[in-house]
């Protein structure tokens, strides 16, 4: 079960992340109206985390910029993107493409086939109109009718406590490959708890230590 802690900032949390997490993925978000917004890549410490870009609505050469300038691993696309800009950016990128898929109620699986060639996985987020972040969750239930074979994130509110709902849905679902960290394990925007963190980490693994009891 991969993790992926979005919405980094911070010198120093950055690198308590590396050294206590080890998360399979770190985010930095490139949306300007966001709170954890990147824009300096000189202020961010040199790592071996691979780095996710989010991008909402911007345009491939914007992306290519930073997927260079960050050194990114992986393009996250939080907007309207449509299959026809995916495509046109995945003949660009050999770097993989993940689609956000924002949720109200439903979910309309026709009208996502059509990415399916050009990305590496989706990733589920609550709706928004801030495009994440919000703190708050959908009903994962309709995941449960998810007919791709491609991999994808649940991401939208989870905190410490959904370790065990996330490996309900995976034992229901097998192509959940993972989550996507962030606003509930958040000290303030862009600075996370890293006991938090590794609280979840543990709960999501099986390695969470038992209490002892006196004989």
């Amino acid at each position: 079960m991969q993790i992926k802690v979005c919405g980094m900032r911070e010198r120093e949390n950055i690198l308590a992340l590396e050294r206590e997490i080890a998360p399979d993925w770190m985010g930095l978000i490139f949306y300007p109206k966001s709170a954890r917004f990147v824009n300096n890549a000189e202020s961010l410490p040199k790592t071996n985390l691979p780095r996710v870009g989010v991008f909402v609505n911007e345009s491939v050469a914007e992306i290519l910029t930073k997927v260079d300038e960050y050194e990114l691993s992986a393009i996250q696309l939080h907007g309207k993107e449509s299959v026809e800009f995916v495509k046109a950016l995945a003949q660009k990128t050999k770097k993989e493409i993940w689609k956000v898929i924002s949720v109200k109620d439903t979910i309309d699986w026709d009208s996502l086939r059509g990415y399916l060639p050009f990305i590496s996985k989706f990733l589920f987020d609550t709706a928004t109109i801030a495009h994440g972040g919000s703190g708050n969750k959908f009903d994962w239930s309709v995941l449960e009718s998810y007919p791709f074979d491609k991999g994808f994130l649940l991401s939208g509110g989870l905190d410490e406590a959904s370790a065990s709902e996330v490996l309900d849905l995976a034992g229901k679902v097998p192509q959940l490959e993972g989550v996507d960290l962030n606003s509930k394990f958040e000290v303030e925007p862009a600075f996370k708890n890293i006991e938090k963190l590794k609280s979840f980490k543990k709960r999501l693994l099986g390695q969470e230590e038992k209490p002892t009891t006196d004989n």
